[in-house]
């Protein structure tokens, strides 16, 4: 199960001094890969009572700012970010030969923001989050489905389906982000980029494979 990683690689003098416009490039090249099935997919870790937990989830927004991304407010994740906000996000792009690693501090979004998102969701979608208590025990899949079928008909398909209180998102703001190239020999490329407030400059440095 060993591979050989391409020549292709990462050098500073052909990456930006800020990580975002780096991250949307590489996002925008794994858009574009027909083996990649959902380049925003990133997973995310939290820590909470000395237990580390990882899930993914999608990326919807990345800015200036930070990582957008939205979940149940009384899901597992939640209650783990609310007992500790330090997080980490993977975007495994093995079909490039590439990653990236964000480290960060994850943050509510405003009511307005998740309303605003909330609305652009299909209605399907709308209802699920409506209808799952996202991580508690579940009697069975017909309860769920059950629930489903009582909210679509609260709500019907074409009706405005408001944004349940339990529900929003999260901005992580990072502190850093490496971006990962594979190479020949296991020589790879990592260039992090760093910093421990968001009104200081990045500091970017590369680091051994």
């Amino acid at each position: 199960m060993r591979r050989s990683y391409g020549e292709a690689g990462l050098v500073e003098s052909a990456a930006p001094a800020n990580p975002v416009k780096l991250f949307h490039e590489w996002l925008a090249a794994a858009a574009t890969n027909e083996f990649i099935v959902e380049a925003n997919a990133m997973v995310l870790g939290t820590v909470a009572h000395n237990q580390p937990s990882s899930r993914t989830v999608l990326l919807k927004d990345m800015t200036e700012a930070g990582f957008t991304f939205f979940t149940n407010y009384e899901s597992r994740k939640a209650n783990e970010i609310s007992a500790n906000p330090l997080v980490s996000l993977l975007f495994p792009w093995y079909a490039m030969e590439r990653q990236v690693l964000v480290a960060g501090r994850a943050e509510k979004i405003s009511e307005h923001d998740s309303d605003a998102y909330f609305a652009s969701r299909p209605w399907g979608s709308q209802i699920g989050a409506w209808a799952s208590n996202q991580s508690t025990e579940l009697a069975g899949r017909a309860a769920l489905e059950t629930r489903y079928a009582e909210f679509a008909a609260k709500f019907p398909e074409g009706s405005s389906v408001p944004r349940p209180p339990h529900w929003g998102g999260y901005l992580v703001v990072p502190t850093r982000i490496e971006f990962w190239q594979g190479r020949y020999s296991r020589l790879h490329d990592r260039l992090s980029y760093e910093r421990d407030n968001p009104d200081n400059p990045w500091k970017r440095v590369r680091l051994n494979p």
